[in-house]
């Protein structure tokens, strides 16, 4: 099931599968800069990318896939306490449990993954950034598992960024994973934003 609305923070399309429990997990997909928006007919391009093209009740396993939509006008990295309002608000209304929530996100929502985790690391079970990066001199806030992605010919997002953080947390985060794409440019969400990701994703949970 799929249902749209809008909230006083963001406008978001979430996809429900049938098997939900009464307390699903909630995995928070941030889109790039190219799908912002104003809402209305705008918020479809949030399901232009990412795990939107490939989710079903069967692979969603008891979670809630919410992909909100940035306004036209600023950008994720710039709106960090709005997305912890917003996941607030979310795992208030489908009473999600807090010990299986996920945020994810490509390019400019890749950015908008790191710095948000760094901003509130006890939130997340795990994250997903794809083709972003953050300021790595605060990676050491960042102790969730993570699965980090960025195409080494990507030109519109130089892989530095998704590097630099790679290179502070290997030898103090043993939860860290990364793929680095050879030959591939900045559409590496294709290669990213897979079954074998979300299924990765869904199995972490934070001790409770």
């Amino acid at each position: 099931m799929r249902i749209i609305e809008n909230t006083h923070i963001f406008p978001y399309i979430a996809y429900i599968p049938d098997t939900c429990s009464d307390h699903p997990a909630l995995l928070i997909q941030l889109h790039g800069a190219g799908e912002r928006g104003n809402g209305g007919e705008d918020l479809s391009k949030v399901l232009v990318h990412g795990f939107s093209k490939i989710v079903n009740d069967d692979n969603l396993q008891d979670c809630i896939l919410i992909m909100p939509q940035c306004p036209t006008d600023t950008f994720w990295t710039a709106r960090v306490e709005s997305i912890k309002k917003f996941i607030d608000e979310m795992t208030a209304k489908f009473s999600a449990d807090t010990n299986r929530l996920y945020l994810c996100g490509l390019s400019m929502g890749g950015f908008g993954t790191w710095y948000t985790a760094m901003a509130y690391p006890a939130l997340f079970a795990a994250i997903a950034p794809c083709c972003g990066g953050g300021m790595a001199w605060n990676a050491p806030l960042l102790q969730m598992p993570i699965w980090a992605f960025h195409g080494l010919e990507d030109t519109v997002v130089s892989p530095r960024h998704t590097i630099e953080m790679i290179e502070v947390l290997k030898p103090i985060n043993p939860q860290l994973k990364y793929d680095l794409y050879e030959g591939v440019g900045h559409h590496s969400w294709e290669f990213a934003f897979t079954e074998p990701t979300l299924s990765w994703l869904l199995s972490q949970k934070k001790a409770e």
